[in-house]
């Protein structure tokens, strides 16, 4: 091969395998949204063919999206894999038949399929050995793969472990959310079961509102979670956002004064900053949605049914035990106005995950059955043994 042109060729594959190297160190090590070069399109690609071909199926189209969050993975490391072989066959390729030779001594092929075999015998571990290094440099290079190689094999795994650790923890979040609500998804029965008889107990926000944190740092960190979508609706962030706003929102608009300590702790204030965090950079970074501010007013329908949501959790509240707020009209105004506020951000993302609302928000959505639950229970007393 021509000088020129095979230095040339060696300058490509060496950008492209730093460039490998790179995506491997933002997606990796450093982990942060919207840093790398490759895993970002490349799953933005694959989220797009998924909802494609899965909006033939109907009401099984769940099931398929469900794919794609193992799917991103698998293409990604398949990418980072080819993209570092690529690399050094393209280095590796002039040298061919001088820097690089047959490990039998025989006739060197210097066809590119060659280069691609020898390029993954230098990064593999357990490489077959067909072809040698036969100067300092590529010995040097030879070496230098086999560390590369190593080296990105441990921290793929390692991500895949903290990836499937992360979607773990963010699942049984949702999870305590659903059961904490009666498995009904109304915020004012989460609320209800923390204040019985009127006595509030914040050791459960200050948990919830830890473990929603958790959930926006595991997002930030791996982002790929954002493309894990599961066919039951209480393990995605919209649910899991909305529960935990709504339960703030009903704290600060439905409880009377007496339960002001309540209101003022930083266990709500944790829960409530942390959700809407975790709200704005999905919808920023997966989304490209910037929401206007102030917000605008909601339409008159849309008022009305919250105002009913509204009223019905004051009456779930009261069934409880717990005094609400005396001013019913001025509170389901407050209401209103602090949901105009994060619900958007809710909708936004919502049907970007292909959840309808009415999954997300059975309450919201229709909020009148709410209002003719049977009556909570009294605790059971525990038997004896």
């Amino acid at each position: 091969m021509d000088g020129a042109l095979g230095r040339l060729e060696q300058v490509l594959g060496a950008g492209l395998f730093a460039a490998v190297l790179l995506d491997v160190f933002l997606t990796v090590l450093y982990a942060r949204m919207g840093t790398s070069i490759v895993a970002g399109p490349l799953a933005r690609l694959t989220w797009r063919v998924f909802r494609a071909v899965s909006a033939p199926f109907g009401r099984r189209r769940g099931v398929v999206l469900s794919f794609c969050g193992p799917a991103v993975l698998v293409l990604l490391v398949t990418a980072w894999s080819l993209g570092l072989t690529l690399g050094a066959a393209l280095v590796i390729h002039p040298a061919l038949g001088s820097g690089v030779r047959a490990a039998g001594g025989g006739e060197t092929p210097t066809d590119f399929a060659a280069a691609l075999d020898a390029a993954g015998n230098s990064l593999s571990v357990v490489g077959s050995g067909e072809f040698g290094p036969r100067t300092a440099a590529y010995r040097l290079l030879y070496l230098f793969n086999s560390l590369v190689g190593m080296s990105v094999l441990s921290l793929t795994l390692t991500y895949l472990m903290q990836v499937y650790s992360a979607l773990r923890e963010r699942n049984v979040l949702g999870l305590k959310l659903d059961l904490a609500t009666g498995e009904t998804g109304d915020a004012a029965e989460l609320l209800a079961r923390l204040g019985p008889r009127g006595e509030f107990d914040t050791g459960p926000l200050s948990e919830a509102a830890a473990e929603v944190a958790g959930a926006k740092e595991g997002h930030h960190f791996y982002p790929v979670l954002f493309y894990f979508r599961f066919d039951t609706p209480i393990y995605s962030a919209s649910r899991i956002c909305l529960v935990a706003l709504d339960a703030v929102t009903l704290i600060r608009t439905a409880l009377a004064d007496r339960y002001a300590a309540v209101r003022e702790s930083a266990a709500v204030e944790q829960l409530e900053r942390g959700a809407m965090k975790l709200l704005e950079s999905l919808d920023r970074n997966f989304l490209g949605v910037a929401m206007p501010d102030p917000p605008a007013e909601p339409d008159p329908d849309t008022r009305a049914r919250w105002e009913r949501r509204y009223r019905a959790a004051l009456h779930r509240l009261r069934e409880a035990g717990i005094e609400t707020a005396a001013d019913e009209a001025a509170g389901a105004g407050r209401y209103v106005a602090i949901r105009a506020r994060w619900d958007r951000y809710v909708r936004a993302l919502a049907p970007a995950m292909a959840y309808r609302m009415p999954e997300i928000d059975p309450v919201g959505a229709a909020p009148d059955p709410a209002d003719r639950r049977p009556a909570i229970p009294a605790r059971a007393v525990p038997r004896d043994v």
